[in-house]
C-alpha cells in the first residue's frame, strides 16, 4: 500500500514505465527504447488474438507510433501497453554493425 497526493493506492508504488521510441526491424521485430534509455527488442509476431492481425502487414507494422509512452498503430486502434512491452521483450546491446531497418 502506498499513499500518492493525499491517495491512498493499493499494491506496490512502482515507477511508470514509458516507451519513448520504437524502430521497427525485420520479421516484427521492434528496437524499443524506453524513458530511462534501457533498450529492448520486442517480438510483436507473439501478441495473440485478431485484434494484432493487421502486424502482419508490413506497411501497419512499420507505421508504429509512440502516443503517451504507449506503442500504437492505426490512429491508436492497435496498441500494447509498455508494461507488457517490457515485460516480454529482450535486452540489447549495441554493437558497431547493427540490425538492418525495414
Amino acid at each position: 500500500m502506498y499513499i500518492k497526493n493525499g491517495i491512498c493506492y493499493a499494491g506496490n508504488n512502482e515507477k511508470e514505465i514509458k516507451v519513448s521510441s520504437a524502430m521497427p526491424l525485420n520479421g516484427g521485430m521492434l528496437l524499443v527504447t524506453f524513458e530511462t534509455g534501457e533498450k529492448r527488442l520486442f517480438d510483436t509476431t507473439l501478441l495473440k488474438g485478431s485484434a494484432f492481425e493487421p502486424l502482419k502487414n508490413n506497411d501497419v507494422f512499420s507505421a508504429v507510433r509512440i502516443f503517451h509512452g504507449v506503442l500504437t498503430w492505426m490512429d491508436g486502434e492497435i496498441d500494447v501497453a509498455p508494461e507488457t512491452v517490457y515485460a516480454e521483450s529482450y535486452p540489447y546491446e549495441e554493437k558497431e554493425t547493427d540490425t538492418i531497418r525495414i
